[in-house]
């Protein structure tokens, strides 16, 4: 579940979009805006100190982009999720969000109810993917965008009948671990459950 208060830091170069999404989040009682910042080098230095839930950071910005401040916030403050707020033109770099270390993608013109849903997910470990651009994620592009080498490897093993015990024993990582990776694929692949999730990547040609 997400915490009862979500505390929120708002990224992005840009004033207006600060000042609109800073807005939009006040109408939802829950969320709570503890900063904005204008570049990834201040978001990083803002949330290791303020240690907000989530971070809705913009992907291109000077200086330091919002992969690049994804990356260091996994490693100063991991306990501080990333939404990645994008334009739809910037659909390709999904796979490179995912990468990086973010929770989620949502879009700039995403309609309020999205954007609080998505900061909900994100904030409780879900992770998630604005619905307008899962036929982008998933369509067109090389699988190996989507998931990682290792993830596709345990989904393989889940599509080949191994339960979560098997594929620690093969792997020689823990349970746990398994756990983690079978959590980002069904968020990746917006699957609701393992089974689902194999199909998706057979259809896609992920696994085999």
């Amino acid at each position: 579940m997400a915490p009862e208060e979500i505390t929120t830091l708002i990224v992005d170069d840009h004033e207006v979009v600060r000042e609109g999404l800073r807005l939009s989040l006040s109408r939802a009682a829950h969320i709570r805006v503890v900063g904005e910042a204008a570049d990834g080098a201040t978001a990083v230095e803002m949330a290791a100190r303020r240690r907000p839930h989530v971070v809705v950071m913009d992907v291109r910005m000077p200086g330091m982009d919002g992969f690049e401040a994804t990356k260091l916030l996994a490693e100063q403050a991991p306990d501080t999720r990333v939404l990645l707020f994008t334009a739809y033109s910037d659909r390709s770099l999904l796979g490179k969000g995912f990468d990086s270390g973010a929770k989620g993608y949502v879009l700039k013109e995403a309609p309020h109810e999205t954007l609080v849903r998505a900061i909900e997910k994100t904030a409780s470990g879900e992770g998630y993917v604005d619905p307008a651009l899962m036929p982008a994620f998933l369509a067109g592009r090389d699988p190996g965008e989507i998931l990682t080498g290792r993830e596709r490897e345990i989904l393989q093993l889940l599509a080949d009948g191994m339960s979560n015990a098997d594929v620690s024993e093969k792997l020689f990582i823990s349970q746990e671990t398994v756990k983690s990776h079978v959590r980002h694929i069904l968020t990746k692949l917006e699957a609701d459950t393992r089974t689902h999730a194999v199909a998706i990547a057979l259809r896609e040609g992920i696994i085999e």
